[in-house]
Order: C-alpha cells, then structure tokens, then sequence
C-alpha cells in the first residue's frame, strides 16, 4: 500500500514550508483538503494557485492523492435540500473535480454535510445516485473518481455502512465512482471484518487511518491499525492509505504526524 497524508493536520493556508519534512516520514501522497489551503475555494480559486501548489507539492517530493473535506467551507451547500441549492453543489463539485485533476489527483471523498434528516432512505438514495451521474456525466475527461465515504451514525445519516456506498457506486455504473473505507467508522459501525473488506475490494479506491477524534493513530485504543492494514492487504488492496489527522500541536505539527506515520508505515506498509 502507498502511504500518504492529509493536509488538515499542516498549518492552515501557510503550509508550503512543512511538505519538505512529509516524504522523510515515509510518506508518498498528500491528501488535501482545499479550504486548508485557500480562502476561496469557489470562483476566486485560480489555474496559477491551484498550479503553484502543486508545484509546491511535487517539489517536496510528493504526489497530491486526491481531495476531501469537500465542503468544509460552504455551509451553502447541500444534497438534501431544495434544488436550486442541490444544483449549485453539483457545479461545486464538478469545479472542485478539474481542481483535483489540474493538482495531479484522483480521488473525491464526500464525507460530511451528509444528514438527509426527515427524507426518507430510499428517497436519499435516488438523489444521490441522480446527482453523482450528473456529476461524472460532466467529468468524464477528468479521470477523476468520486466516493461517498460511509461514516459512523454521529457523523451521518445517509450511508453508514460500506455496503450502502457500494450499492451507489453500481447504481451510479461510472468509472468516476468508487468506494472509500474509513477505519473509524468501520470500527464504529462494528463492520471492522475480513468479510467487509473483501466484499467491497473489487470498487474500493481509496482509505482513511484515522481515531475518532482525529488524533494521532493509535492513541484511543479504539481503532486496530494493525488488524484493519491485515485485512486490506488480504484483499489484494494497493492504492493510498491516507492520515486523516487534525492539527493538534500548532508549534510542531510535524511531530504529531510523525509519530502517526510510524503507526501507518508498521500497520499498512
């Protein structure tokens, strides 16, 4: 498996000068999250910002894997809500789709703004696979890949388990779609088994080693980084691994990542 990690645990918007210590750590990608990088992550974000970051990247001698948090920034923004809005996320998304590619990416997780609330599962569902047709119907030429991260019930209502990300993925029947797994969730939605993973190997593109709060791998005893990176490679899995790790010292965010990479390169190395 590839080692990466997520821009959400640099500093924020001024994080150039720390890519050069990631690729020491044993570490190939980096995750990003725009609204990390950029005020403006809509109309006022450039082709010469979204190009001088990733030289910035590259230079450091990383890859950009993909994006997440995809809409952190934009409490406007929505899949269950009225159309006008379900629109404009659409494009949103579509935008942020020709971000990854022009960053050198591949991967699109929608992991929050996700509670479908009163609208009923079924319902949820057929507007989620109308609107990720209409987006990979609009990026084809990106070759990018969109995921529905499946999240633990505190975090969402609308597709917990691994499975129901998958029965998009198939009703969706686009290239630009894929399965994302994430470990937190999967220990929280008590689907942390060989079983699980290998069902949904054949579409799984992308993963997250992350703790419930977000912290540095290993320190809940909740999550077994050892058991899950087991079960990924007996499933034939190769992609990227990625820390999905909040900042938690901002006077040294290197060495909380540092210690999470060791936990990474043991685990899923």
């Amino acid at each position: 498996m590839k080692l990466a990690v997520s821009n959400i645990g640099l500093t924020a918007f001024d994080h150039t000068d720390e890519l050069s210590r990631l690729s020491a750590l044993g570490l190939s990608g980096l995750e990003v999250a725009p609204s990390r990088i950029w005020h403006d992550t809509g109309d006022g974000l450039t082709a010469p910002l979204v190009e001088s970051y990733r030289r910035a990247v590259e230079d450091s001698g990383l890859a950009v894997v993909g994006l997440h948090s995809l809409l952190f920034d934009r409490p406007d923004l929505g899949l269950f809500t009225d159309t006008d809005t379900r629109r404009r996320t659409i494009d949103f998304l579509v935008h942020l789709s020709a971000v990854c590619r022009d960053l050198g990416g591949r991967t699109l997780i929608w992991g929050g703004k996700r509670w479908r609330g009163s609208l009923g599962a079924d319902d949820a569902v057929a507007l989620a696979v109308d609107a990720l047709t209409a987006i990979t119907a609009r990026t084809a030429d990106h070759g990018t890949v969109f995921c529905f991260e499946p999240l633990g019930p505190a975090d969402s209502d609308f597709i917990n388990k691994a499975s129901e990300s998958q029965a998009i993925v198939r009703a969706v029947g686009r290239e630009g779609v894929g399965v994302q797994l994430d470990a937190k969730a999967l220990f929280a939605n008590g689907e942390a088994t060989a079983e699980t993973v290998a069902a949904v190997a054949e579409d799984l593109v992308h993963v997250h080693a992350n703790e419930p709060d977000l912290g540095v791998l290993g320190s809940s005893g909740e999550i077994d980084h050892a058991h899950f990176g087991a079960m990924l490679r007996d499933a034939g899995y190769d992609g990227f691994v990625s820390i999905e790790q909040r900042m938690i010292n901002a006077g040294n965010p290197i060495g909380d990542i540092a210690t999470s990479a060791a936990v990474l390169r043991e685990c899923y190395g």
